[in-house]
C-alpha cells in the first residue's frame, strides 16, 4: 500500500462530510451568533429541560431559513436546474423537525409564538437579499444579528427569568455581533477598504461608550473589541484564525454578561 493511500481518508467518511456539508450551513460564523446569546439568556434565567427542544428548534430554523435562501436564490440567478432542487430536501427535512421540536416548547411557552412574530419581519428582508443574491450586504448582516440577539430574552422567558433581567445583556450581544459585521468584513471581503475600516473603528467606539453605560465591567471586554478592530485589519490572518480570536471573543463576552 502506498503512503498516498495510507494518508488518504477512507472513501466512508469522505462521503459521509460530503453530506454533511450538503445539510449544514457553511457560515461558520453564524453558529456562534445563534449560540452564545441563547446559552447566556438560559443561564440568566433557570436551565430547564425546555432549553434543549428549543435550542434544537433555533437551530433548525436557522437551517430551514439558510436552505430556503439558497434554494430562491439559486432559482433566479443559476442556470442549471439542479443547482436549486438540492437544497429542497434539507430544506424539507429541517423544517419538519422543526414543527415537532419547536410546537411543543410553542404550546408550553404561549411567549415564544410573539417572539417568531417579531423575528418573522427580519427573516422575510434576509430572504429578499438572498433573492436578489445580495446576502453579503452590510446591512442583510446587521439585520440578522436582532433575531439572534433577541433569543437571548426568548430563552430567559423560558427558563422562568425577568425579562427585565436580560434587556441589558440582549443589548450588549447585538453591539458585539453588529461589530463582528462590521469587523469580519475589514478582514476578509473589504480588507484595505479605507471606508470599511472607518466604519467598523466608529462603531467599536460607540459599542463601547453604549456598553461602559450598560455595565461598566463590559467595558473591559469592549476596549478588546475596540482594539482588535483597530489593529487587526493590518494582519493577513486566514479565516480559521479570525474565527479563533472570534471564539474567545465570544467567551470574554459570555462571561461579563453573566457575573
Amino acid at each position: 500500500m502506498t503512503s498516498e493511500a495510507l494518508a488518504a481518508p477512507p472513501r466512508g467518511k469522505h462521503r459521509v462530510r460530503k453530506e454533511v456539508r450538503k445539510w449544514l450551513p457553511n457560515q461558520h460564523g453564524a453558529w456562534a451568533m445563534l449560540v452564545v446569546p441563547f446559552l447566556i439568556g438560559m443561564l440568566l434565567g433557570h436551565p430547564s429541560w425546555w432549553h434543549i427542544p428549543l435550542l434544537l428548534a433555533w437551530l433548525l430554523a436557522y437551517t430551514t431559513a439558510f436552505h430556503l435562501q439558497q434554494y430562491l436564490r439559486l432559482r433566479r440567478i443559476s442556470r442549471n436546474p439542479k443547482a436549486p432542487r438540492r437544497h429542497l430536501r434539507p430544506m424539507l427535512v429541517s423544517g419538519a423537525a422543526l414543527i415537532v421540536s419547536g410546537v411543543p416548547v410553542a404550546v408550553a411557552k404561549p411567549g415564544l409564538f410573539v417572539a417568531a412574530a417579531i423575528m418573522l419581519p427580519f427573516f422575510l428582508v434576509n430572504l429578499r437579499y438572498a433573492w436578489r443574491n445580495d446576502e453579503r450586504a452590510l446591512a442583510n448582516g446587521l439585520l440578522a444579528v436582532v433575531p439572534a440577539c433577541g433569543m437571548l430574552l426568548a430563552s430567559l422567558y423560558v427558563g422562568g427569568g425577568a425579562l427585565s433581567d436580560g434587556w441589558r445583556a440582549a443589548v450588549a450581544c447585538l453591539l458585539y455581533f453588529a461589530g463582528t459585521v462590521f469587523y469580519v468584513k475589514t478582514m476578509i471581503r473589504e480588507r484595505g477598504s479605507r471606508n470599511y475600516y472607518r466604519a467598523a473603528v466608529i462603531f467599536h467606539i460607540v459599542a463601547l461608550a453604549l456598553a461602559t453605560w450598560l455595565q461598566p465591567l463590559l467595558a473591559v471586554a469592549f476596549i478588546l473589541f475596540l482594539a482588535r478592530a483597530v489593529v487587526l485589519p493590518g494582519y493577513k490572518l486566514r479565516p480559521a484564525e479570525v474565527g479563533i480570536i472570534e471564539m474567545g471573543c465570544c467567551v470574554l463576552l459570555a462571561v461579563l454578561t453573566l457575573i
